[in-house]
């Protein structure tokens, strides 16, 4: 398992403690910014699909700020930047 793999492993876990999910994807984006001033740093680029009930009636911003609360001990070290897609599961296709 690379150390890639084995960070989306933890944040995997982590999310589940948090929320009740009835989808997740973490995609790991790093390789399309390789040589930003970031990624320097060793924190990946990541792009995070989430689905929860736990979402309904909770603006976009209150959804990214738990997201980002549940991943905080991978800020910065494992986690440089973060793209969040947080949804209900009615406004989710998955």
């Amino acid at each position: 398992m690379s150390a890639n793999q084995e960070r989306i492993a933890l944040f995997e876990r982590d999310l589940r403690s948090t929320f009740q999910l009835t989808h997740l994807q973490i995609e790991d984006e790093s390789h399309l910014h390789a040589g930003h001033a970031g990624a320097a740093t060793g924190g990946g680029h990541f792009k995070l699909t989430i689905v929860t009930p736990e979402f309904e009636g909770v603006s976009k911003v209150a959804r990214h700020r738990a997201v980002y609360a549940a991943l905080n001990k991978h800020f910065p070290a494992a986690i440089h930047a973060l793209t969040i897609l947080a949804f209900t599961p009615s406004e989710s296709t998955n």
